[in-house]
């Protein structure tokens, strides 16, 4: 089996989750929009589906990339990040509006490939600094005895002398039992060289700028230094040091290009803040179209230079959302539009999901606040009623004032606790119950009051 082969088999999961197991992943997060959750699943599925078909045609299969349509605080930018974590892929979240045209000041759009290449690098050395743990432990474990006992190593084993007799082997078993862990050792690392470089050029250049620091970075030897350090943190510096050296850093670039190209997901957001208003082409509308033009060519397919080499981007998904409030889908470019032809409606949320989202979840904010209020000995429960009421209490909110969505929940749950987190000390071994008439006498009052709510809420 050949180099491009082996990677090849690498990047095909043995198992992965069907549409329907990653649907029942995402529902323990998100609450509703089913109809988006169903598109990323089928989306992540084929994925896996094409690395599995003959290599002729899978170069022929594209990505299907999906647009989604929603108000703000619906879970557009969650199921994208949730999926991400389920699937093991770089993922990279990045904002249109942070972006400009080649020629005006700001970032450009290549910057985002050379982020998920980065990202991909890191997960991928990640996992094999995972495989080879054990081998760095043995090694660390030897540096440390040799520290303790110095020489050991050349007596043990010497002809008369029993191994398992040795005081290296004594002292082996007083390491792997922790009793050791306090006496202090000194121990020689590398030194962490922080260099503040900046390096100005034209817009577009990432790529060489990113090249020309790794060669400075390189150009400054690498120093050794003597740190006095007890067992437990001697082992853990030697055991990361040994990680390193163990790790075959052409291996890593290789799988992590291969990985970014095949597995990448770009989440665009704000893709509506790029549109042109009712056609017009003047002002700043000829930079957002400009933006268009510039991520085009990305999500077409495109090659990208990166400091860790060319990366392709035909088979990248890119998922992008926008609330449209101001535009519509139609108003970007045509072009543009043709890349995504999965586009998903997110509903606005009611009273009922609010009040599914705060109990629901695995890391719902209820249970957040039960968490965080525990370290102070106070025992927080949350009634049905009174879950209820904040739920109702979100919505009207969100009708009276803009409609940020769930987010709102993070600003009325802070606003209802705010009082019990500030003077936690005084409730210390009790219980506090938060029903319908708790959440009545701490909100009700700024609810009805319109434009204080407006400050407040």
């Amino acid at each position: 089996m050949n180099t491009a082969e082996k990677i090849e088999t690498e990047l095909v999961p043995t198992e992965t989750l069907t549409p329907a197991e990653i649907v029942t992943e995402l529902d323990r997060y998100i609450i509703a929009q089913e109809e988006a959750k169903r598109a990323v699943a089928v989306a992540i599925r084929n994925r896996w589906r094409r690395l599995r078909v003959s290599p002729e045609m899978r170069d022929e299969i594209t990505p299907k990339n999906i647009i989604m349509i929603g108000p703000t605080g619906v879970g557009k930018t969650e199921i994208s990040r949730r999926l991400a974590k389920l699937t093991n892929a770089p993922f990279v979240k990045v904002e249109a509006s942070k972006f400009t045209e080649v020629g005006y000041v700001g970032r450009d759009v290549e910057s985002i490939i050379r982020d998920l290449m980065e990202i991909s690098c890191n997960l991928v050395r990640e996992e094999e600094r995972a495989k080879v743990i054990e081998k760095a432990s043995e090694l660390a474990e030897e540096q440390l005895l040799d520290l303790l006992l110095p020489n050991s190593g050349d007596v043990e084993g010497a002809p008369g002398i029993p191994e398992s007799g040795t005081t290296r082997e004594k002292l082996r078993e007083l390491l792997r039992a922790g009793k050791l862990d306090s006496r202090l050792v000194e121990v020689e690392t590398q030194r962490q060289m922080t260099t503040h470089l900046e390096i100005l050029g034209p817009p577009g250049m990432g790529d060489v700028e990113g090249q020309l620091k790794e060669m400075f970075s390189q150009i400054i030897p690498k120093q050794r230094e003597k740190k006095k350090l007890n067992v437990k943190d001697a082992k853990k510096v030697l055991t990361e040091e040994a990680q390193e050296s163990l790790i075959e850093n052409e291996r890593v670039t290789r799988l992590a290009l291969r990985r970014a190209e095949q597995l990448g997901i770009v989440f665009i957001d704000e893709i509506d803040k790029i549109c042109g208003r009712d056609g017009s082409t003047r002002g700043p509308d000829v930079s957002r179209e400009g933006v268009q033009r510039d991520l085009l060519p990305l999500v077409e397919g495109c090659t990208v230079s990166t400091k860790y080499g060319p990366v392709r981007t035909d088979h990248i998904l890119f998922i992008s959302s926008g609330a449209f409030h101001f535009t519509r889908p139609s108003d970007l470019m045509p072009e543009f539009q043709g890349r995504f032809p999965i586009r998903v409606e997110l509903k606005s949320l009611s009273a009922e999901h609010f009040e599914r989202i705060l109990s629901e979840p695995e890391n719902a904010l209820t249970k957040q606040y039960v968490a965080l209020l525990k370290t102070e000995d106070v025992e927080l429960s949350f009634t049905p009623d009174g879950i209820r009421e904040i739920a109702e209490l979100t919505q009207l909110v969100n009708e009276k004032t803009e409609n940020i969505g769930a987010r709102r929940l993070h600003t009325l749950l802070e606003k209802l606790l705010e009082e019990l987190s500030f003077s936690a000390q005084e409730y210390r071994g009790k219980t506090v119950v938060i029903n319908r008439d708790y959440v009545r006498s701490r909100l009700n009052d700024i609810v009805q009051d319109v434009d204080l709510s407006r400050f407040i809420l």
